[in-house]
């Protein structure tokens, strides 16, 4: 059996019960373009090493282990159904020899910046992009919580102001879930959608200035300008800069650190928040919570009113 009509069989195999296995694929596909189409038994260990190590098969990075990963899961399944007979894959994955990617949380100051430099970063014609379009975007993926794909997947339909509602379809998970809006989202979406129209309710919600959908690509080029006309960069390199994802993880702190300002009860509130993005499970949620100084000090605040409290409360 030859490399391409493995995967192919494999990925099948993986949506047919319930995956979406999109980054796998990508992933997966690639390796097939880089090793040639070759026989299951024709694929030798060398040439996996290159494609997972690329310029530097020797450098072990976050990339190195994604792919790792999904190889091993595809080489498990053709095994198994005796595709192959041994994998050239190394038997463990060696140690990072660089550090996990860390989110970006951006603080509050820093978003007004984001959303500041949107009209310069926009203002030629020749970008696909208008700056009202994106900047309603930016607040939607902060506001809600939102996957980039997932806002941009958005149709005229899936968008209830009256109800201040928005349905989001097809998520990671192949789940629908409905994601209410605050009044002041609901006022953003409002003003951008502006008069009322007649739209088909299939018509995008994100439009570029032709009238298409908004790719991920598109999203992603226009944030980089963005993040650089705002003036935010980091240590770390191109690959280590803060992302149009972060958006997400900075709505997840933010939130918890609000709740924690008044006092609410986390074990309550969390699997609240974990419905709210999306998540099959809090594990999913605990990702997205990085600690920041921010949400440090009101942790260590709480404690410490309960550390009083119970104090006092031995002593009387």
């Amino acid at each position: 059996m030859r490399l391409s009509e493995t995967v192919a069989a494999y990925l099948d195999h993986k949506r047919s019960l319930g995956m979406k296995f999109t980054a796998e694929g990508f992933i997966l596909r690639a390796f097939c373009k880089a090793l040639g189409d070759v026989a299951m038994n024709q694929v030798r260990a060398r040439a996996v090493k290159e494609f997972l190590g690329g310029s530097d098969p020797d450098r072990v990075t976050t990339t190195w282990t994604k792919k790792y990963s999904v190889i091993t899961g595809f080489y498990r399944f053709a095994l198994a159904r005796d595709h192959v007979r041994t994998s050239p894959l190394p038997n463990r994955a060696p140690k990072l020899t660089e550090p996990s990617f860390i989110p970006y949380i951006y603080s509050q100051e820093e978003l007004k910046r984001l959303l500041d430099a949107v009209p310069a970063a926009c203002f030629s014609n020749k970008v696909a992009v208008e700056a009202g379009t994106y900047r309603t975007l930016l607040l939607l993926l902060y506001g809600a919580g939102l996957r980039l794909g997932e806002a941009l997947s958005l149709t005229a339909a899936d968008v209830d102001l009256d109800q201040a509602i928005l349905c989001v379809r097809g998520t990671k998970f192949y789940k629908t879930r409905l994601v209410p809006l605050g009044m002041d989202l609901t006022f953003v979406l409002a003003r951008y959608v502006g008069a009322p129209r007649i739209d088909r309710p299939d018509t995008p919600f994100f439009r570029l200035r032709n009238g298409e959908r908004v790719s991920q690509s598109v999203a992603r080029n226009a944030f980089r300008r963005v993040r650089v006309l705002a003036g935010l960069a980091r240590d770390g390199g191109s690959r280590h800069q803060p992302r149009l994802h972060d958006l997400r993880h900075t709505a997840a702190v933010h939130r918890l650190v609000a709740w924690y300002r008044s006092g609410e009860d986390l074990q309550f509130m969390l699997p609240r928040l974990a419905t709210f993005l999306g998540h099959v499970n809090l594990a999913g949620t605990q990702r997205y919570l990085t600690l920041t100084p921010e949400l440090l000090d009101e942790a260590s605040a709480r404690f410490e009113r309960y550390a009083l409290g119970t104090t006092f409360g031995d002593q009387s």
